[in-house]
Formats: structure tokens, C-alpha cells, sequence
């Protein structure tokens, strides 16, 4: 009897404990525990650009190592949406042989839906990533997208703009990979895990991690 009371208090402290860290995630205080634990997606409108329309910005950043991730498209759209992790999220993982475990997205339309309807969610289940989503009027919890974008709105986008007129999405996608590039691999970054190194390097310091976690799986040669 002792022993069945005190495996109930054990299960209900443990279901308290997750529904706290839920809380925690929902109000911005994102717990990540290597790379590929868990990336964060967002949309971000650039503007209407003369000769090329309205342009939108998908972004992912690893939230571990902040390494990121942004593609330009003409619309705001699901199939957008899953697009940047077919073309390049899921294509980086797989090349350091660690899969994405788990996304958050806001609860935008091209976030959320039935996955039989919806081109993003059904992407993510049939990847098996987990997909989480912020709580209903607390956008903060997507803040890292966030701060990125006022980065690339004053570091990318402000001189880009000044210095060239643009005709189309190609010519623009083009400059922003390069600036991409040197974000993740020459400018270093103050995040939790970064500690003044650059994305890239913090990735590849911290990738033993994420081999520990896949239980069964050895470290991959080096």
C-alpha cells in the first residue's frame, strides 16, 4: 500500500515537473539540452520590394548553437514553410548525422493544421520531428527569431538595400547566403552556449552531445 501511495506522489511530482517546463518553454524560457534538441522557426515579412514583390524570410536557428537558417520566398505559405527544412535544416542535420528531434513555431497559418491537410505538418510527422508550438498571446517565446531578424535587418538588409537595387528573388537569396555564411561561421555570438564563438564552432564543439543522447548509436569517426 506505502509503496503504491508513494508511486502516485512520484507520478504526479513528475507530471507537476513537465507541466512546469511547458509553462517555462511557452513564457520564453527555452530549455535546450545539445544540438539538434530543438530548432525555432519563424516567418519574417522583409517588405514589398520594388521589381520584386513581397518578399518573406523563413528562418530556423538551432537553438543550442544559434546556427541559422533563412530562405526568401514570394508568399507566406505552409508548403513555404516546410520548404527551408527539406532544402536546408534537414539536409544540415543529416550531414553531421544527428536528426532534429523537435521545432517551435508560433500558431501561424503556415505553422499549424491537420497534417492531412497541411503541408508543414504533415512534413514534420513524416520526418518524426516533434513540433511545439508558443502559447496563445505570448509571441515572446519566439524571441531568439526575433532577435535575429533585427540583426539581419541592421547588419544584412539595411546596407544590402542602400547598395544595390535588386530585380529578383535569386540575386537577393544569393546575398543573404552569403551573409548567412558569415553569420554562422565568422561572427561570434553571445548565446548561453556560445560564449563568444561562433555559431559554426559552438555546433562542432557541442556535437559530442547530441551523439551521447542517440542511446545506441556511437560517436560517428571523426
Amino acid at each position: 500500500m506505502a509503496q503504491t501511495r508513494f508511486g502516485a506522489i512520484g507520478c504526479a511530482k513528475g507530471v507537476a515537473l513537465e507541466r512546469k517546463k511547458e509553462k517555462r518553454e511557452a513564457f520564453g524560457e527555452i530549455e535546450t539540452e545539445h544540438p539538434r534538441y530543438l530548432g525555432v522557426q519563424d516567418t519574417y515579412y522583409v517588405g514589398n520590394i520594388k521589381g520584386v514583390g513581397r518578399i518573406y524570410q523563413q528562418t530556423f536557428i538551432d537553438m543550442y548553437t544559434r546556427v541559422s537558417f533563412a530562405k526568401l520566398y514570394q508568399s507566406k505559405l505552409a508548403i513555404t514553410s516546410a520548404y527551408i527544412l527539406n532544402d536546408r535544416v534537414i539536409p544540415f542535420f543529416e550531414d553531421q548525422q544527428v536528426p532534429l528531434l523537435r521545432v517551435l513555431t508560433d500558431r501561424g497559418t503556415e505553422y499549424m493544421g491537420k497534417p492531412e491537410h497541411h503541408e508543414y505538418e504533415l512534413y514534420l510527422q513524416i520526418e518524426g520531428i516533434e513540433h511545439s508550438k508558443t502559447q496563445v498571446r505570448h509571441p515572446q517565446s519566439n524571441g531568439i527569431c526575433e532577435r535575429l531578424h533585427r540583426t539581419m535587418q541592421e547588419e544584412f538588409y539595411a546596407v544590402a538595400f542602400r547598395k544595390k537595387l535588386y530585380t529578383s528573388l535569386e540575386e537577393m537569396q544569393a546575398d543573404l547566403d552569403e551573409w548567412m555564411s558569415y553569420y554562422n561561421n565568422e561572427r561570434s555570438h553571445s548565446g548561453r552556449y556560445c560564449y563568444g564563438k561562433t555559431p559554426m564552432a559552438t555546433f562542432k564543439k557541442s556535437l559530442i552531445l547530441a551523439w551521447q543522447k542517440m542511446i545506441g548509436q556511437p560517436a560517428p569517426a571523426a
